[in-house]
């Protein structure tokens, strides 16, 4: 993949982490989210900060992906988890990127698990420490185990 290409999935990846969050807080309608971010947020300039040019097509497919399988998803990611915690004690944005990087582990077989886990990971270094971006590392390696 180019460069190119492999910055422009890692800027989907990130916006979807930010879509499912809105969808998770906010419960739009899907269609009507998915067009704002098209509009306005993938390779958009927002006051003067350009956003890196997003796969849209990638984008859709992790957003509409997770949605329409969150339960098997749920129910994936809760096994993973050490005895005592539930998603529902995850912070919410850790909870969306296990989400997303779930369903392509599970939905994306074109997309290699070692791709799937480093970006992943970097887009919680985006939001969190690195205990945090470890935790994500490890329950996504649990998950590929299952899935792949």
């Amino acid at each position: 993949m180019s460069g190119m290409s492999r910055q422009a999935r890692a800027a989907s990846r990130l916006a979807a982490v930010q879509a499912l969050y809105q969808i998770d807080m906010e419960r739009p309608e899907l269609h009507l989210l998915l067009d704002e971010f098209h509009m306005h947020r993938l390779g958009a300039e927002i006051e003067d900060v350009k956003y890196a040019k997003a796969d849209i097509a990638f984008f859709d497919d992790v957003v509409k992906g997770v949605d329409a399988r969150r339960n098997e998803i749920d129910l994936l990611l809760s096994a993973k988890l050490a005895k005592g915690w539930s998603l529902a004690r995850l912070d919410k944005t850790m909870l969306q990127i296990l989400r997303a990087g779930s369903y392509e582990l599970l939905a994306r077989k074109d997309v290699p698990v070692a791709t799937v886990i480093t970006e992943y990971v970097d887009v919680a270094h985006a939001f969190f420490e690195e205990r945090e971006a470890k935790f994500a590392n490890g329950v996504l390696d649990a998950v590929a185990k299952d899935v792949r």
